[in-house]
């Protein structure tokens, strides 16, 4: 299902809902409200209403950060792979060519192997780290002769290290998702009473009454979605993708 459409279904089942609870608390009870209700029940909401917008708006706010973390994170890991390479070129040979191969295998095995599992929330498994532990020996192991190639061969350890770094904390946004039980809880508990206690102010006929309780539950329902989509940075709406991933191959002349 699209995510447009599943977003939709979010909208206009919560609206619905509200809509229903709405017009039944005033068919039962006083097609004009009660609006003796109203200072009680405004004070009430006012601080229902702000503290849950606070705990929604840190929420998406932190997921919105998590996931501009994670596709910079990508970015960074594979160009530290490329910059490696380009390092070691630098080095005696064999070093180069066989950086370039393992490297080009460790990028086929997050493209081909990883990236799927790590877009179902699932936890890594596979050659990966493997596949860097033997880029580490080429580099420890190549000959370094002179100034230039002792920093050239710092530089490739340098860049490993980040290339460490960074997998290591995608392959923990993808698996530890963002958003915990009791936090769902929380939103959802607090969304359904901010809909709900409206229903005790007075003074609006039903129509309009109808249409206040039905946006507002559409608007909370639009932000859980949102919520609910940003969770795992590498599916839902975030989606992102290995493109930097597949340009590094393209940099290490292995696509």
């Amino acid at each position: 299902m699209s995510i447009y459409l599943q977003g939709l279904v979010w909208v206009l089942g919560a609206s619905v809902a509200a809509a229903l609870v709405g017009y039944l608390v005033r068919r039962l009870g006083q097609d004009e409200g009660r609006p003796s209700n109203n200072d009680a029940a405004g004070q009430v909401f006012t601080i229902v209403s702000g503290l849950q917008a606070v705990v929604l708006a840190f929420v998406l706010v932190t997921l919105f950060d998590a996931v501009t973390d994670a596709r910079d994170g990508s970015y960074r890991e594979a160009q530290g792979l490329a910059a490696v390479a380009w390092a070691v070129d630098s080095l005696p040979e064999p070093a180069g060519d066989q950086v370039r191969e393992l490297g080009a295998a460790y990028l086929h095995t997050v493209i081909d192997q990883e990236w799927p599992v790590m877009q179902g929330g699932g936890e890594v498994t596979g050659p990966g780290w493997a596949q860097l532990d033997r880029i580490r020996e080429v580099v420890l192991n190549a000959g370094a002769d002179g100034e230039f190639e002792e920093d050239r061969k710092t530089e490739a350890s340098t860049q490993l290290g980040q290339v460490y770094e960074e997998r290591h904390e995608r392959l923990t946004r993808a698996f530890d998702r963002g958003v915990v039980a009791v936090v769902w809880f929380v939103l959802i508990a607090g969304s359904v009473v901010c809909v709900l206690l409206p229903n005790l102010f007075g003074g609006t006929r039903l129509f309009p009454h109808i249409v206040l309780v039905s946006t507002l539950a559409g608007a909370l329902a639009l932000l859980l979605f949102a919520i609910f989509q940003l969770q795992n940075p590498f599916s839902g709406g975030s989606r992102i993708g290995p493109e930097a991933f597949r340009w590094a191959l393209e940099r290490l002349g292995r696509s």
